[in-house]
Order: structure tokens, then sequence, then C-alpha cells
């Protein structure tokens, strides 16, 4: 069989899951996220922290709920790692320095899980399964929760209300993470992922010597990981570890897990505002730019461009060879049009264009089908501005779902829209001009400059993955991209509730002969034209002096 036929083969093998997986995975989350009843371990969970599930909230409420929950997050995860060493279960690691401590605070629970050290040298059990690991659960949860605040926006009429932010997130963990998680890790179990709490061992190596390895629950953590697009890993090496992702049938489950919850919450947007072919239209232009960047990213990786790729049959430097050209572009899209950052090879060696692919994945906002929660949420936002525009050319009040988008929508829209360019493109001209920054790159010319711009903008758009190029553990970095992922998480979610508060205080306006179909093919072209231009453009600049240029001088 030629590899590019097992790719294709793999590629309807994923849809054919995702496609039985949509509808009863999609009615479950719109059942657990409008049901009244709470279960016995929700109640006691309510308890505990002091929370009253039956009250309503409005945006700004909301809001401090997922600030306040978020900012004890970072809090208690940088006290663990920088107490790291007087707590059992370290394996002997030393607690964490400041810097590298608050930017890996930061990034898992602003759901980026960036990770500028070794996972297998740092992180003992404890930091890694009662933090890093809680947070996977958690941050996932709050994308969740503030998706269903934006759904309720347009379901709701006349109230401000939007929900319970605190019922939304003991929710979305306990029904939905908790239950798929602990199938997906028994799976992985069976495919060979390691799953102990065991010490370090020595083991020997090819041709003399030794090379120390640590256990740890990895398949427990590798299965929330993939699911909650997280993306950060047991091991430095990720999902190319055999000990996280051992061979190509695991390989393929994570790509599952990755797009599995974002593209059922299409489904449950639909049943939410009573419409399935909204959330058709919606997963439409999502799985468009999906299968549209696997096709590129295979040819442009499967493309022979001298004797070295005919021999190898591509380009397979930094892929590994039990996933294959195929396994690794799939991952690679799957990866970066998601919040998740998880990686199966190494972007920094895929050729100039196949790079590229990567960056403008994340850059048009992760949303194909997106991050848990994020990547609804932003489609979301650029159908908010498709509407617009389409009501400027046919001279009409733009409406979506029964909603007038006026002025203040359609500003809220805009600043969601140009927070992350403005943090991407502001942080990676500054890391150019200081003389310091640019030590850390290993390559010149426009592979170095594509390896720190894509640092921020994994950082901004929450991902987590880089170039592998980059030195990102120094204080500038560290704190940079600590702030950056912050950032890049909450300024966006204040836009996106503010715009649920707007949406749910209007009254449903009625649709007529020239109200546009949202629910058409045509409403899908327009919406899909309208995320490559509005979004793609604003980094074409960025993208000419670093990947492009790379990829036409190759």
């Amino acid at each position: 069989m030629s590899p590019v036929l097992a790719g294709a083969l793999q590629m309807l093998a994923l849809v054919a899951a995702l496609a039985l997986a949509h509808r009863p995975l999609g009615d479950h989350m719109a059942r657990v996220y409008s049901s009244t009843r709470h279960l016995r371990i929700e109640k006691w969970i309510y308890r505990a922290i002091g929370a009253d599930p039956a009250t309503e909230m409005r945006w700004a409420a909301y809001l401090r709920g997922v600030l306040a929950f978020s900012a004890v997050g970072v809090l208690f995860l940088y006290l663990l790692q920088r107490l790291q060493g007087s707590l059992p279960g370290s394996l002997g690691f030393a607690s964490i320095d400041p810097d590298q401590a608050f930017n890996t605070a930061a990034s898992f629970v602003a759901n980026t899980n960036w990770q500028s050290y070794y996972g297998e040298q740092a992180m003992g059990h404890v930091v890694q399964t009662g933090g890093l690991a809680v947070q996977n659960f958690v941050s996932a949860a709050v994308g969740m929760a503030v998706a269903v605040a934006l759904v309720r926006g347009f379901a709701r009429s006349r109230t401000g209300e939007l929900g319970n932010f605190w019922s939304d997130l003991v929710r979305g963990t306990v029904r939905v993470l908790l239950p798929i998680s602990v199938v997906g890790a028994l799976v992985l179990v069976a495919t060979g992922v390691i799953q102990n709490f065991s010490g370090i061992h020595e083991v020997g190596q090819f041709g003399g010597g030794t090379q120390q390895w640590n256990g740890g629950a990895v398949a427990s953590q590798e299965a929330v990981k993939v699911l909650g697009t997280n993306g950060g890993g047991y091991f430095n090496a990720n999902s190319a570890h055999p000990f996280e992702n051992p061979d190509g049938l695991s390989n393929l489950f994570e790509v599952f897990l990755i797009l599995l919850i974002p593209s059922a919450m299409t489904r449950t947007f639909g049943r939410m505002v009573g419409s399935l072919k909204q959330g058709y239209a919606i997963l439409a232009t999502m799985a468009t730019i999906w299968l549209g960047f696997t096709a590129l990213m295979m040819w442009t990786e499967f493309s022979h461009h001298g004797p070295a790729f005919d021999l190898a049959g591509g380009a397979t430097e930094g892929k590994e060879t039990r996933f294959g050209i195929a396994g690794s572009s799939i991952f690679a899209v799957a990866t970066t049009l998601t919040s998740t950052g998880a990686v199966n090879s190494f972007h920094s060696s895929y050729t100039g264009l196949g790079g590229g692919i990567t960056l403008l994945g994340m850059q048009l906002g992760e949303i194909a089908p997106g991050g848990v929660g994020s990547g609804l949420y932003g489609m979301l936002i650029m159908a908010v501005v498709a509407v617009f525009l389409a009501g400027l050319m046919v001279g009409r009040t733009p409406e979506y779902l029964g909603k007038k988008i006026g002025t203040r929508e359609i500003k809220l829209a805009a600043c969601y829209i140009l927070i992350t360019p403005a943090l991407v493109l502001g942080f990676t001209a500054a890391a150019m001009a200081l003389p310091t920054p640019g030590d850390s790159m290993t390559n010149t010319g426009a592979h170095g400059f594509s390896e720190i711009l894509y640092a921020y903008t994994s950082g901004a758009n929450n991902n987590g993955s880089a170039f592998a190029g980059l030195n990102a553990d120094t204080q500038w970095f560290n704190t940079t991209l600590g702030i950056v992922m912050l950032l890049g998480r909450f300024l966006p979610m204040v836009f996106v509730l503010a715009l649920a508060g707007s949406l749910a205080r209007q009254s449903p306006v009625p649709a007529t002969a020239g109200t546009l179909g949202t629910q058409k093919p045509l409403f899908s072209g327009l919406l899909l034209a309208t995320v490559m231009i509005v979004t793609g453009l604003t980094y074409f600049p960025a993208l000419a002096l670093g990947p492009l240029a790379e990829g036409l001088a190759s």
C-alpha cells in the first residue's frame, strides 16, 4: 500500500468515527448544560466551594467567576511547583525556578500547555498528576462553559442571565470530560501507553552506557491532554514518545480525541438554539478548513524535491517512522487547528510551506474545529462578522439567529478578533528588536524568524506547540510568553461574555423574506471567506517574512 493511500484511509476512518460520535455526544452535552438536575457528587462539590448552582449570572458575574477560579488555579499550580522539592513523590527533583513556575502555571491554566522544560527530568508525580493533570480537566471545562454561555446568549431573549459558571464548570468536568477520559485512558493502555507510579530506572543503551527513564500516570494524563485540547506531554518528546503514543493505532485514536468534543459541540449549539441546521452550517465550515489544510499539508510533505526526498518518499526529517508522513501530517494539522499543541513530530523540521500551514492554522484562531469550547465561540464570533458584512452588502440590518448585530455587538466582535494578532505581532516585533531574545534562535534568517513568530502565535492562541529550535527556557521567554498566554486566553473571554450578555437582553427579531439564511451552504461559504480574509490576511506580511520566504527559497 502506498503511503498516500494509507493517509487517505486514515482520514476516512477518522471522519467515520467522528460522524458516529457526533450525534450522541452533541445531544448529551446539550442535555448536560440544559438540565436542572444535579448529581450527588456535583452537590458535594457545590457545598465544598460554597456555590449555589441555581443562581443565574449576568455576563459580568459569570466573567468574575471565570477569572477568580483561574487566578486561584495559577497561584495553586505556581506554589505546587515552587514547593516540589519538599513534597513526597517528587522523584528527587528540585523545586522549579520562579520564572519557569510562573510560565508553566499560566500555561496550564490558560489551556496552552506550553512547556519549556523536560517533563521527565523536572516534574515529579505530585506536580504531574495533582497539578498539571487537574488543570487539563478544569481549564478545558472553563472553555466549554464560556462557549455554552455564548450559545445561551443567542438562545435566550429579554434577559441578561447566562447560566451559572460554577454549575457549567462542574458539569462539564464530571459529566463530559471525566467519563470520556476514563474510557480513553483504558484504550491507550491497551495500545501500550504506560500507567504507573514507578520511580526512576536506569536502562542499558545500544552500544553501551545507560539512560534514565521514569514512569508515571501517563495514559490518564494523555487521554485528557488530547480530549481537552490541552497538549502538555508527560515526556519532553510529547506524543512522539513511545510511552505516550506507541503506534499508528494510538496515534489515530489521539487525533480522534482531539477533534471529538470541538466537532460535537456544533450539534450542541444547534440543539440549544433550536435549529440543528445552524450547527451543521458551522460544522461544514470547520470541516472544509480542516480537510483543506490536511490535504495541503500532505501535498507539501509528500512532494519530492530532489534525490533525498525521492529516496525517502517525502519530507521525513523530524517524523517518527512508526507514524510516517501521513500520520504526522494529520496529527500536525489537527493539533494546530485546535488549541491542543501536542506533537508527534517536530514542526520545525517540516518543509517551509508545511511549517507555514501549522502557523496559519493557529493564526486563523484555531476554529476548525478549534479548542474545546474556544473553537465554537471563536467560529460564532466570525459568524457575527460574516452576517454583518452580508448586511452591508445588501443594505439591511444584519441579524443572526434572530438577534440584531448592531454597533455594540460588532465592536465586541472586532475587539475579540484584534486582540490576538496585537499580542502575537507586538511581542514578536519586540523579541526581534531586542538583542537578547534573538540569542535563543537556533537558526538564522527566515526560519529563525519563524521560530519566534511561532512561539508567540502558539502562546497567544493557547496552542502550546513549538518550532523546537527555539530555546524558550529563558527569563525573557518564560515571562513574556506567560503574560501572552494569560492575556490571549482571558481577554477574548471578556468580549465573548459581554457579547453573550448583549445578545441575551435583546428581543427576538422575526425572520422575513430578506433575512439571510444562515443555515444554508451559501452562508457557510461566506463564513469560510470571512475567516480566511479577515484573520488570514492579518498575518500575511509576517508569514511572508518567515515560512513563505523559506518555502519559496527551497
